[in-house]
């Protein structure tokens, strides 16, 4: 039976979805274990990953025009979602969960397959920046409206009193002192001096990296076995949809009209159609905001994913771009 790449990379992704939701129904894993394992994931394991991953990146070998047109599609879109559902830090959730794909773990693997090498190195441009610019964007609005919310005892929101820049400011910092963009700066940092990482730290780092998915993916299911799907289906199936539909028919047109063609085009679209990364959970977790329907939504699109990035694919090669 000839190997099919989409459901050769996304058949892991459900089965350790799976995993984690059937070890909650068996309750080997309790409901308030989750905050724990978004800790561990939030604060220890993302940030060895991202820190590697960066401290190999040099900015001069980078392709970086269609990252920049898959940039600026991400944050019309994510911008739009905010314009629809206020400056909030449920509106600024729910537009990452439009705009974050799950570039590594899937994208990576889909790229080489049916693009070769030269669609992987594209991928890999991305997947350096991905986190970096998303990640960095995302947080200073989540941090912008949670300055600006008010208490839940009806007092004045910390940001009363204070100028527009100020607020700014303070977002920002609140921004890079933050277990996603600073490993990601300090990596990018240290690759530009043109040091290794020493071999036992590198190999920590690695094995750290390494469990990020695995457990990530894993802790998704668990949170989804003490979720109410059913109540989230609708709202859920909306906001996947938006990902994996909206999302790469903006990419593409937004690439073809200002000019890009081939492969960049073809990458940058499947890397928009990907289903939603599990960093759209740890966020929501960590913001308390819509998780339940973040998680249901994460669920559904990587279900979903098998389908539309099939007719993705298939897409393109009629198309040619």
């Amino acid at each position: 039976m000839p190997e099919h790449p989409v459901f050769n990379a996304l058949a892991p992704v459900i089965l350790m979805v799976s995993a984690g939701w059937l070890a909650a129904r068996l309750r080997l894993i309790g409901a308030g274990s989750t905050r724990d394992l978004t800790n561990l994931v939030f604060l220890v394991l993302m940030p060895a990953m991202l820190f590697r991953a960066m401290s190999r990146v040099h900015l001069g070998e980078l392709e970086l025009r269609p990252i920049a047109i898959y940039f600026g599609v991400c944050f019309v879109l994510f911008f739009g979602v905010i314009a629809v559902r206020g400056w909030t830090r449920e509106g600024a959730v729910l537009g990452l969960a439009a705009i974050f794909s799950n570039s590594a773990m899937l994208g990576l693997p889909i790229a080489r397959l049916v693009y070769g090498e030269a669609g992987l190195v594209l991928m890999v441009t991305l997947v350096s920046l991905h986190s970096l610019v998303l990640l960095t964007v995302v947080t200073i609005a989540l941090e912008l409206a949670v300055l600006r919310e008010k208490p839940a005892d009806g007092g004045p929101s910390p940001a009363a009193g204070r100028g527009v820049p100020r607020t700014v400011l303070m977002a920002v910092r609140n921004a890079l002192i933050h277990p996603i963009p600073m490993p990601i700066i300090l990596g990018l940092l240290y690759a530009q001096t043109g040091w290794t990482i020493p071999a036992p730290v590198d190999r920590s780092l690695e094995l750290m990296g390494a469990a990020f998915p695995p457990v990530a993916l894993v802790m998704v299911g668990v949170t989804l076995a003490h979720t109410r799907v059913g109540e989230q289906a609708l709202a859920a199936t909306r906001l996947a949809l938006l990902k994996l539909l909206v999302h790469p028919v903006l990419m593409f047109g937004a690439g073809w009209l200002l000019g890009l063609r081939g492969l960049p085009l073809a990458v940058m679209t499947l890397a928009a159609a990907m289903p939603m990364g599990a960093n759209v959970f740890l966020f929501s977790q960590r913001y308390r905001v819509a998780e339940p329907l973040v998680i249901a939504a994460v669920g559904v699109s990587t279900a979903v994913a098998l389908l539309t990035v099939t007719l993705t694919l298939a897409l393109l090669g009629w198309f040619k771009p």
